[in-house]
This record gives C-alpha cells, sequence and structure tokens, in this order.
C-alpha cells in the first residue's frame, strides 16, 4: 500500500512537470496576425531604401559607377522661331557667263564713220549707240542708231550721215570677255541734198566686237562695222569704228 502512495506521487510529479514545461514553450505562430512572425522572415533582413536615398538614384551616377545613365535635361525644348523669309532674288539673277546674265544691253560709244562714194569721201565722227535684248545666253535682237558729222569736203559744208536698223546679235557671253557678230538691216540719211540721187538709202551693216565685264553692270565696248549704202544711184562701202559703254539691266 505504501509503495502504491509512492508510485502515484511520482507519476502525479512527473506530469506537473512535463505541463510546465510545455507551458513556457512559445506558440508557433499566431494565425490572427501575422505581423510577429515578419521579423523572423528573409523579408524583414532587407534594408528598405529611405526617402533621401530613393530622390538620390535620379542624380547624375557617379563616376566609378559601371553604367552611365543618360543625362536628363531638366529644361524644356522652346519652340523655335520662325525663320526669316530670304529676300528675293533680283530677276533675272546675274551670273558670269551664264543663261541668268542681264537680259537687256544698252550702249553709247564714240563713232568714227569712213563715207566713201563717187562724189566725195569724207570722215565722220559722231556717237553710235545700240539697245539689245538676249532671247538666251547666246541669241539678241538688236536696234543700232548713228549719226555722224564732217567737215567742209569738195565744197560740201558739214557731211552728215545717220545709219539705223536693226537685226540679230551672236555673242559668248564669258566670265570677262564677251565677243559677239552682229547684223543690222536699216536704212541711212545723209547730208547735204546733191542734185543727183535720194539723200536716203538702204544700209546694212556686218560686224563685230567685243565687250570687257568691268562689274556686274558695266561694261567697255570696241567694235568695228562694214556698212553698205546706196546713195547716188550708186554703191558704197563704208567702215565706221566705235568704241564705248555698255549697260547692263
Amino acid at each position: 500500500m505504501k509503495s502504491l502512495f509512492v508510485s502515484a506521487f511520482l507519476l502525479l510529479g512527473t506530469v506537473c512537470a512535463s505541463q510546465a514545461q510545455v507551458g513556457t514553450t512559445k506558440p508557433l505562430s499566431n494565425t490572427d496576425n501575422p505581423g510577429p512572425d515578419f521579423s523572423a522572415t528573409s523579408a524583414g533582413k532587407v534594408t528598405l531604401p529611405d526617402s533621401p536615398a530613393a530622390a538620390d538614384s535620379f542624380a547624375e551616377p557617379r563616376a566609378n559607377s559601371s553604367f552611365s545613365a543618360p543625362r536628363l535635361g531638366t529644361a524644356l525644348l522652346a519652340e523655335p522661331a520662325p525663320a526669316t523669309p530670304a529676300a528675293p532674288s533680283p530677276n533675272p539673277r546675274f551670273v558670269y557667263g551664264g543663261r541668268d546674265d542681264f537680259r537687256w544691253q544698252l550702249s553709247v560709244a564714240f563713232a568714227w564713220f569712213r563715207f566713201r562714194s563717187s562724189l566725195f569721201n569724207s570722215s565722220e565722227f559722231g556717237v553710235k549707240t545700240t539697245l539689245t535684248y538676249f532671247l538666251n545666253e547666246w541669241l539678241g535682237v538688236e536696234g543700232s542708231f548713228t549719226g555722224a558729222f564732217g567737215g567742209d569736203v569738195a565744197g560740201v559744208n558739214g557731211p552728215r550721215i545717220a545709219v539705223y536698223g536693226g537685226g540679230p546679235k551672236v555673242a559668248w557671253r564669258q566670265k570677262r570677255w564677251e565677243p559677239w557678230l552682229h547684223a543690222i538691216f536699216g536704212g541711212a540719211r545723209e547730208g547735204p541734198q546733191v542734185v543727183s540721187g535720194s539723200r536716203n538709202s538702204l544700209a546694212m551693216q556686218f560686224g563685230g566686237g567685243a565687250d570687257y565685264r568691268w562689274n556686274p553692270h558695266v561694261s567697255f565696248r570696241a567694235e568695228g562695222d562694214y556698212v553698205h549704202t546706196g546713195f547716188f544711184a550708186q554703191t558704197q562701202s563704208n567702215f565706221q569704228l566705235a568704241g564705248g559703254v555698255v549697260i547692263h539691266f
């Protein structure tokens, strides 16, 4: 009976000690609140960037970084101002020796006219003027007028002659030099009146010359022509030389 009592007492002590150890063990988890176990997971060991560090992530990368991020400009691009319209070029535009050269030429020259006939011969001096319009870079249409006066010849007081007409002109329009040829068809008038024949006649001029371009608007000209006339019921072979200035426009 005594041994039974001792055995029951030892068994009761063993059970009490076991319950005491179970009561002190920490519960595995709390299903209602997962917060207490968050520190035990791997997420709790991750270091989150603070606000200054996050803001600094957009700053310029350090010099020793392995990757260089593109630098972003903070200023917005302004809308470009409208382009200033270009000034209109003159029409036509001047180009030495090209088809865009000026089309009009006006010349004024000092002329020497040698008149040769069966009644009298004379050297007369005057002015020659021409106006030319170029249809393209080499072909033009020219109008011409020459008026010359001379002294007393064989008792004739003050011989004079006027030659006028128009025709084609062919020119080689180079950078500085412009050689050319022309053919002028028209008429002539001489004075003073003589007994035989009329004071008027048909006339033809064949010749050429060369212009030296001084600047885009001005050239200097030298030319020579053969002039055929038909005064006094005869034919005359005359010559004229001229030199002057050409205006391009």
